[in-house]
């Protein structure tokens, strides 16, 4: 599939369930192909992208660009953004999957590796077998941090829960609050933090969205949970993006480089991640295109 055909006010969109098995699990995602003539002709800004984003109510909206005039379905290289229905953010894992699989899947791209060019820089996306698809992130350790200056985000976040640390994400602006390994996988989910608590326990200027996790058990190295009101997320199914900060915290917990995960959301997910040595992460996942049409503008 090649979007230069497509009608002036026509933009072909998506919605695929990442880092899912079937459908109806895993985070979906909203995919818009944009070709050059439109990009042109439409004015295709932020203000319209924010529109567009806010129409189609999921946590992200990703909108993929032709880079040098490059089709979708030979090009290697392409522009990526992401909107949530609020604002516009740097980085967004699960809305890059989902943009990947429409490239390899439905464009029928067959490079084995695409580049997305984003905010974060290159993200690199390769196919990786039987139907997974390998995103390499940078990673985002997180650091220490003073509870005190949060304790009325950690208690709106996880009420009377015992708390073993608090870290902090500086590049993310994501909280970690890891609960004590006595906390059960269950304790995790039955979680349910008022969005309104969250927004009147902080502004949003440092912290833009916070990270509940706990050490796993078999097969699971640990679980996760991510709470965002700050971007217009109540809570987001599955993060790539909070990944690429707990995998820099759990592998050096764990002292190893390869981690399953599962995002404990209603939908729920589970991630494969793998610690380089270049400092990178990669995060490999599996996608289901669960919808597919036209946007008409």
């Amino acid at each position: 599939m090649d979007t230069a055909s497509a009608r002036g006010g026509e933009i072909p969109v998506f919605t695929v369930d990442a880092f899912a098995l079937s459908a109806f699990e895993g985070n979906p995602a909203a995919v818009c192909l944009v070709s050059d003539e439109q990009k042109k002709t439409l004015n295709f800004d932020e203000n319209l992208m924010q529109k567009i984003a806010t129409e189609m109510n999921l946590s992200e909206t990703a909108f993929i660009f032709m880079v040098d005039g490059n089709s979708f379905l030979s090009g290697e290289r392409f522009g990526l953004r992401w909107f949530t229905p609020k604002c516009e953010v740097p980085l967004c894992g699960h809305a890059t999957l989902a943009s990947a699989a429409i490239i390899f899947s439905v464009c029928k791209n067959a490079s084995e590796n695409i580049t997305f060019e984003t905010l974060s820089g290159e993200l690199m996306a390769r196919q990786s077998g039987k139907g997974s698809i390998t995103l390499d992130f940078p990673l985002n350790p997180p650091e220490p941090y003073d509870r005190d200056k949060v304790e009325s985000l950690v208690r709106a976040a996880v009420g009377e829960v015992t708390v073993k640390e608090v870290q902090y994400s500086p590049t993310t602006k994501k909280l970690l609050v890891r609960l004590d390994d006595s906390v059960t996988r269950q304790m995790l989910e039955n979680l349910n933090p008022d969005s309104s608590d969250l927004l009147s326990a902080h502004s949003g200027d440092s912290v833009r969205g916070v990270i509940v996790t706990v050490l796993g058990s078999e097969p699971y190295n640990f679980y996760s949970r991510y709470f965002a009101p700050w971007v217009g997320i109540s809570e987001d199914p599955v993060t790539g993006s909070a990944h690429t900060v707990l995998a820099a915290y759990w592998c050096r917990v764990l002292g190893r480089q390869d981690l399953f995960a599962r995002q404990c959301s209603k939908r729920g997910g589970d991630l494969r991640l793998n610690l380089r040595s270049d400092g990178r992460v990669d995060i490999i996942g599996m996608v289901h295109i669960a919808l597919k049409g036209t946007f008409q503008l």
